[in-house]
């Protein structure tokens, strides 16, 4: 069946009560390295990998295949050596310092959108290899996912957060699979992001609705894989 938009899975670890960071919102990694590794095998079986700019910002993160082991795989898949990496920002406002922009070998596409001034969009056309408006004020995610389909090939996207980006994919029936990884930590605060962030849906029926897939238990971290609903469901 013809498709005019990759499909996309969201992966994630949270803790015991739904966080992914501490108030304060800068990183802190809480998952295991057999967590880091089940990351970076769901890299190797897609064709870009994208980020909110906050989570770029936030985080030592390259977004690339992450070492020789899974560009092996990902060519034994017929992919890529490497992934293409995609920032989406709304406002443009990306730190020129962000590790995804000093190293990697694939190219970083940034996502903008008309509210973006064009001082911004210059300084990250000199840092990305590709910058492109969607939508006025925040990022037409369908119009945007639609172009990466088509003229970058797009099949498979993952996309690793932040809760913003998350819940826009979501709210937008953009979402197709989430992978979630529950680790033995409770963090607390009430300002503590989650998976989802943004607005919220504001009535339980209309909630996003999943189903799982499958579940494993490795030490005290449980790694399950959820199918996103369609909305109408």
């Amino acid at each position: 069946m013809k498709t005019d938009r990759p499909f996309v899975l969201m992966n994630m670890a949270m803790s015991a009560d739904g966080k992914i960071a501490p108030a304060h919102r800068r990183f802190v990694a809480f998952g295991s390295r057999r967590d880091h590794a089940n990351l970076l095998a769901l890299r190797a079986t897609a064709d870009a990998v994208m980020c909110g700019a906050r989570t770029v910002d936030s985080a030592p993160m390259t977004l690339d295949a992450g070492g020789a082991v899974y560009e092996r795989r990902r060519q034994r898949a017929g992919l890529a050596k490497q992934n293409l990496r995609v920032v989406v920002s709304g406002s443009g406002s990306v730190d020129p310092q962000a590790v995804v922009f000093q190293r990697g070998e694939s190219p970083v596409i940034v996502l903008a959108s008309g509210r973006t001034p064009k001082s911004h969009l210059a300084k990250l056309k000199r840092l990305a290899d590709c910058v492109k408006v969607f939508g006025k004020n925040s990022v037409a995610l369908g119009q945007a996912l639609g172009w990466l389909r088509r003229d970058w090939a797009v099949k498979r996207l993952l996309c690793e957060g932040g809760g913003e980006l998350n819940f826009e994919l979501l709210r937008l029936g953009l979402a197709d699979e989430l992978h979630l990884t529950i680790c033995p930590k409770i963090i607390g605060g009430k300002d503590a992001p989650t998976i989802a962030d943004g607005d919220g849906f504001p009535h339980l029926a209309k909630a996003a609705n999943l189903m799982l897939t499958r579940q494993r238990r490795v030490g005290d971290e449980l790694f399950t894989t959820w199918r996103i609903r369609p909305k109408s469901r």
